[in-house]
């Protein structure tokens, strides 16, 4: 389901910036700790879902990007009650969004230059992971996969737990958005 189309076939709205998408005004959060990480918000407006929530977690510049990100997504998935899990299928679906962060963050870091931000939006049944950075490669799942071969799994990885996954460029800028969006648990 590798595509590059900026949204979901459900269109999950427009996307303002064609990239991480907030609404106008919002605030990107900076911090080099996890106390520096901004309280969830409910983004009333942003990409015209009322009641989602978001946050945003700037990397550029940081060291140890990938716990970083797994730790800020953990959080994230606490506050928005998909943490703690009540059972194996929970458990395993807060497990995928956090393979699936470590995957986009660890392939900016690997093929792009490192990722600037991480962004998290969650509206209760979706969801949707950001990672931007910018580098100008345009991921894509190695082809034929080869299990037992060392590296070139990411994409896979990503591509077979999530429901859709893209690309966002932003003409006039250099680099990418990449996105991946997972359904909350049962």
């Amino acid at each position: 389901m590798s595509t590059t189309r900026p949204c979901s076939p459900g269109d999950r709205g427009h996307e303002p910036s064609g990239a991480s998408g907030v609404s106008e005004g919002s605030v990107p959060v900076t911090g080099t700790s996890m106390k520096a990480a901004a309280p969830p918000t409910s983004a009333e407006g942003a990409r015209g879902i009322p009641g989602r929530q978001v946050r945003r977690l700037r990397l550029h510049g940081e060291s140890g990007v990938v716990p970083l990100a797994r730790d800020y997504t953990r959080q994230a998935l606490y506050a928005w009650g998909w943490l703690p899990a009540a059972g194996a299928d929970q458990r395993a679906a807060a497990e995928d969004v956090l393979l699936v962060v470590s995957e986009l963050v660890t392939n900016a870091c690997l093929h792009a230059e490192g990722p600037d931000e991480l962004f998290l939006a969650c509206d209760g049944k979706v969801i949707r992971l950001e990672v931007s950075d910018r580098g100008s490669g345009q991921p894509a799942p190695r082809t034929p996969h080869r299990a037992g071969r060392p590296g070139g799994h990411g994409m896979f990885i990503v591509q077979r737990l999530c429901l859709d996954w893209g690309v966002v460029r932003t003409q006039g800028r250099p680099g990418k958005t990449v996105w991946a969006e997972l359904g909350a648990p049962a």
